[in-house]
């Protein structure tokens, strides 16, 4: 078949595309209509979890699933500014991976708020500045970012959704790897590149910065300085790509969390986060999470944190699957409450995979 022949069948199927995402638009505003009469989110994460979970079982040769969901996430973005608008705060500046973690949740259609310190972030949302906020929460090879659960302690936010992105380290400069004397970067990915910075750059400084995007802005002021980053920062910064994937660990992955001031509704595979704290007798720890045992309960994390409040006093945060809704989870947290001295439930949202 000619090129031509091929060109208008697709143009073809454009139209048809078009034409089904116009009477999907209508029956989005019917939808947005019944949520604004019963006081509904427009937001609903737990739908979108939904959406993509069926479409990843539909047999596909040529597109991924990752394909997938880029495509229909900017769908979703598009068709929930036709009611809102929504804007997300998120720990920058831009071109930060929580930037792009929250462009990877929410999409194009959306307005960004960048913010200096994770707490600026929860400030943004409790004060109804931003609807939405994204923070970092934990690193498959640096562990969790203890700022983000010590921010839980004092917040009445709530956990909504959570993002899950691979990540892969660029170095960024000017000029070329011969003349590089120092190397600017968040300390947590000095960590993650520390096997390729010590085989590389052995002697070169590592200076630290409060993010990715604002070490890709030091350089610019160096001309000896090279960054650590994504490789959106290049393109953003006007930097040059010097060398790709310099992460140790192939496998690199940090989990975001999504605050709000509600969280989501049941969407068949939830998680649920929570705080508490335990009495002060032998055992105390093994009877609280014995709670979560009884009901079948099972347990994705949990981390301890000191309260701050009183010497060798500890917080545990806790991970589980199932949403605080369902019964067995809701017996278990009750059980729970019996056993400790405090329980706070930060949220129930779709689970990631």
């Amino acid at each position: 078949m000619s090129l031509k022949k091929l060109r208008r069948q697709v143009d073809a199927i454009d139209n048809q595309i078009l034409r089904l995402l116009l009477r999907r638009a209508e029956l989005v505003e019917e939808i947005n209509l019944v949520k604004e009469k019963k006081s509904i989110e427009f937001f609903s994460p737990e739908r979108e979890a939904e959406i993509l979970r069926r479409l990843r079982k539909v047999k596909k040769d040529i597109l991924s699933d990752n394909d997938i969901e880029l495509i229909f996430k900017e769908i979703f973005s598009v068709f929930r500014a036709l009611k809102i608008k929504i804007a997300v705060a998120y720990l920058g500046p831009e071109g930060t991976f929580t930037h792009l973690a929250a462009v990877k949740k929410f999409g194009k259609k959306v307005t960004y708020i960048s913010s200096e310190t994770i707490r600026e972030v929860f400030a943004l949302v409790e004060k109804g500045e931003a609807n939405y906020g994204v923070v970092p929460v934990e690193n498959t090879i640096e562990g969790v970012v203890t700022h983000t659960l010590d921010m839980f302690f004092e917040s009445s936010l709530r956990i909504c959704a959570e993002i899950v992105m691979e990540i892969h380290h660029d170095l960024l400069s000017y000029y070329p790897k011969g003349k590089i004397t120092r190397i600017y970067s968040n300390p947590q990915v000095f960590a993650q590149c520390r096997e390729w910075l010590a085989k590389n750059f052995p002697y070169v400084q590592l200076i630290p910065a409060s993010s990715t995007a604002k070490a890709a802005l030091q350089v610019k002021k160096d001309r000896n300085g090279a960054c650590i980053g994504s490789r959106i920062l290049a393109s953003l910064y006007g930097l040059r790509i010097i060398s790709t994937n310099i992460q140790d660990a192939p496998s690199n992955i940090t989990r975001f969390l999504v605050i709000s001031k509600e969280d989501s509704l049941p969407s068949g595979e939830d998680k649920t986060s929570i705080i508490f704290s335990v009495k002060d007798k032998v055992g105390a720890l093994h009877d609280a999470l014995y709670s979560f045992k009884k009901f079948n309960i099972n347990l994705t994390k949990i981390e301890s944190r000191p309260s701050k409040r009183k010497a060798w006093e500890y917080y545990f945060f806790v991970d589980f699957e199932g949403h605080r809704t369902n019964k067995k989870v809701d017996k278990s947290l009750k059980e729970l409450e019996k056993r400790c001295n405090f329980v706070k439930v930060l949220g129930s949202y779709p689970r990631e995979s």
